[in-house]
């Protein structure tokens, strides 16, 4: 697709940016292989999903006690990774309200085990308390589901293989999930950006991306169960055109110094409808819904023209 792209229009540089999904060392291997037909290299920036690769807390660990621990406002730093750039955008702020949050449910995961073995030690005393008997498998299994409810597998390590209820807290996974908390890692080769515009042009994906998701469930393109080829083209110049209507609404919004969103306005324009009534084989009656103010502000933010009923002609 791209190489059809740069053979079509009179482009001369292409950088592909994408989110942590497609990220793979294949992957990159791929992309660094890609020639375009005028001879350039594919160049990229992409997220790099940090918590997948324990490598990164060696790496990452002098710029993390450095520059990260004491920084107090977001800051950007570089390193090397895989003989890539790899840019690293740290917010303390995220990093402080991520490590809390992870804190306080492993707390409560511990305090929710300790009850469990009390009541386990319990029983295997012979004390008897209200409520059903509880197994060590029963323990475990729904221990270990709460572990998988809060996404800290990882971390809480549930020994699946013993016959008692057991677990431990993997304390280098942990310490590297509080390294990766705030961190935006993201790799290139584009060897001219500074590390400010690679964030820049890669936060540029997620704004487009927030475009699709909305705008695609406001006009209800998807999911796609598309297989012809004329309909897979006709779903993304529609994907397309949704895309160009959110930037100018929200350009419009922005300019007239209007603090509601795109998907505010939309939400409060649906509810401007126009009616036709017509009973048996009397002529049909039109009508709009009443238009308030805000439906005024917003309308005249986006210039857009109030909404009247068509002027019936007489009949002659």
């Amino acid at each position: 697709m791209i190489e059809k792209i740069v053979a079509r229009f009179p482009i001369k540089r292409v950088i592909a940016v994408a989110d942590r999904g497609l990220l793979s060392t294949e992957n990159l291997t791929d992309l660094q292989s890609i020639v375009l037909p005028g001879g350039n290299k594919l160049e990229f920036i992409l997220a790099v999903p940090g918590r997948r690769y324990s490598d990164f807390v060696d790496l990452l660990e002098p710029f993390h006690s450095e520059k990260c621990l004491p920084a107090k406002e977001e800051i950007l730093g570089e390193a090397t990774w895989n003989k890539l750039r790899l840019i690293i955008a740290h917010d303390p702020q995220v990093s402080l309200d991520g490590g809390a949050k992870r804190d306080k449910r492993i707390e409560e995961l511990k305090a929710q085990a300790d009850q469990w073995v009390g009541k386990l030690n319990d029983q295997d005393e012979g004390k008897k308390k209200p409520g059903r008997l509880l197994s060590d498998g029963g323990a475990r299994a729904k221990f270990y589901r709460e572990v998988c409810e809060a996404h800290l597998a990882r971390i809480v390590k549930v020994d699946l293989k013993s016959e008692l209820f057991t677990y431990d807290v993997d304390e280098r996974a942990l310490k590297h999930a509080r390294m990766m908390d705030g961190k935006l890692l993201l790799v290139t080769n584009a060897p001219d950006f500074t590390p400010e515009e690679v964030v820049k042009r890669y936060k540029s994906l997620a704004d487009i991306e927030r475009g699709f998701r909305v705008l695609k469930s406001e006009i209800e393109i998807g999911p796609i169960y598309h297989r012809l080829p004329d309909r897979i083209h006709a779903h993304a110049s529609i994907c397309f055109m949704a895309l160009i209507l959110y930037r100018v609404m929200r350009s419009r919004l922005k300019d007239s110094n209007t603090k509601i969103s795109p998907e505010r306005a939309l939400d409060k324009l649906r509810r401007i409808q126009h009616q036709v009534v017509k009973v048996n084989d009397l002529e049909p009656i039109a009508a709009l819904s009443s238009i308030n103010q805000e439906h005024m502000e917003i309308l005249q933010a986006l210039t857009i023209k109030k909404p009247t009923l068509p002027a019936q002609l007489t009949l002659l």
